[in-house]
């Protein structure tokens, strides 16, 4: 990038908190704040794909077709695919989404695939739904993470991100925007720093596991899957509080609390200053040098195009090898069984079908949701939170991990998964049996 392109044009300290203040203000809205339209009551972003997957169908059914022939493709044209072998899989699996998309939409395949909750329920709830809330959710998160927002919050933290996860505290800038943006841009954040210096393996890998979960668009769509759009709120917060309480568990336990601590740095304050003052400056800082609004969406809907793209494809094929596998195979019966006693100690309702249902998250983060979309409220509300705060999964997180340079392997990453799956069912059951006593997942 050209120097002229990336400096911003000189703004002042006044403009720097109207920036802070207005922009922050709008993606606080556009993210939480329920607008009732049409007789219904929920989130901004959830009105306008509601929206196109229903008033505007056939413009939304084209723009999905779009990102996923993209998606599909582009590994092949850019030669992604030549990467690695688990980019060679993931860009075949892409190959047989598109094939699946156009399968569906043209009646063509094998009658079993067109049952209602086999390629219908992939196409119609989850891709039609990912590919219109990720990059409508992109542009909101503008606003949210793009002008120092995520700063002021990020140097706040730092008191307790030593003590209660074992990172520096600047890792909170890294956490917050792993979990309100997306995995792979926050993985490749862990990864940059890491590869700076600036995070040991320890620290590195309790990041890469424990924050880079899935963006809050893809939380909506989790949500209104499983019939909790209700309870939106109740539902983001109460998963943010349990992903974080999580990953300040595991990393205390093995795997991760026997890799090597070794190097990074320690955050002070500047001489002088205080904590406020300094997150205030930081924030400033930020919103002074981010580029103008218009530049900051256009490159946040690229970003939203692009993981859209790359995720759409994949959640049609694994989706489905996944739904084959739950109700042909007893694979997942086999990985639910260590899950069962877990379910049962929750107080949840067939903690076999649930345990089944929740292992399948290994594979595909929707999965659960899937399966467990007819469930009582207690059970939808722990698969949501569990197909979040478990953070890894094989269609997509995974393979990001893999392809950074912490130094994580596949057997180190099904462990973890296992550990933070059973710590999420756990807290979730218990947080949700409150909640249904106190009328807030009603």
């Amino acid at each position: 990038m050209h120097t002229s392109q990336a400096l911003p044009l000189p703004v002042g300290r006044g403009r720097a908190l109207f920036r802070l203040a207005a922009y922050s203000l709008a993606g606080i809205v556009l993210f939480f704040v329920p607008f009732e339209l049409g007789g219904k009551s929920t989130i901004l972003l959830d009105h306008a794909a509601s929206y196109l997957a229903g008033s505007q169908r056939p413009l939304a059914v084209t723009l999905v077709m779009l990102l996923i022939a993209y998606g599909a493709l582009s590994p092949w044209f850019d030669g992604r695919w030549k990467e690695s072998r688990v980019s060679r899989v993931f860009a075949l699996l892409k190959l047989a989404g598109l094939a699946l998309a156009v399968m569906y939409l043209t009646g063509a395949g094998p009658a079993v695939l067109h049952e209602k909750d086999m390629l219908p329920f992939l196409f119609d709830k989850l891709a039609l739904t990912v590919g219109l809330i990720v990059p409508l959710g992109a542009l909101a998160l503008a606003f949210l993470v793009g002008f120092g927002l995520l700063e002021l919050v990020g140097v706040l933290m730092q008191p307790v991100m030593r003590p209660v996860w074992r990172t520096p505290g600047h890792s909170a800038i890294d956490a917050v925007a792993s979990f309100v943006g997306s995995y792979s841009v926050g993985l490749l954040i862990t990864n940059r720093v890491f590869l700076e210096g600036k995070y040991t393996v320890r620290e590195a890998a309790i990041i890469a596991t424990g924050f880079s979960t899935v963006s809050a668009a893809f939380m909506v769509i989790v949500a209104k899957t499983l019939g909790l759009m209700g309870v939106w709120n109740f539902y983001f917060w109460s998963t943010l509080l349990i992903t974080f309480a999580v990953t300040a568990i595991t990393a205390w336990l093995p795997p991760i609390a026997r890799m090597d601590n070794a190097g990074g740095v320690d955050d002070t304050l500047p001489p002088g200053q205080g904590r406020w003052q300094t997150a205030l400056s930081a924030g400033c800082a930020q919103a002074r040098q981010a580029r103008p609004l218009p530049q900051v969406l256009a490159e946040n809907l690229r970003d939203g195009v692009a993981m859209a793209g790359a995720v759409v494809p994949s959640i049609l094929s694994v989706g489905l090898i996944g739904l084959v596998l739950a109700r042909f195979t007893p694979v997942f019966d086999v990985l639910g069984l260590l899950l069962v006693p877990f379910a049962w100690l929750g107080g949840l309702a067939e903690p076999m079908a649930a345990s089944k249902a929740l292992a399948a998250g290994l594979a595909e983060m929707f999965l659960p949701a899937i399966l467990l979309k007819g469930a009582d409220p207690l059970v939808r509300y722990v698969a949501a939170v569990v197909s979040v705060g478990s953070v890894l999964f094989f269609s997509a997180s995974i393979p990001c991990v893999l392809a950074t340079r912490i130094p994580l392997s596949v057997r180190q990453l099904v462990v973890i998964w296992f550990q933070r799956t059973v710590l999420c069912l756990l807290l979730a059951a218990a947080l949700g049996q409150l909640a249904l006593k106190q009328g807030w997942l009603a």
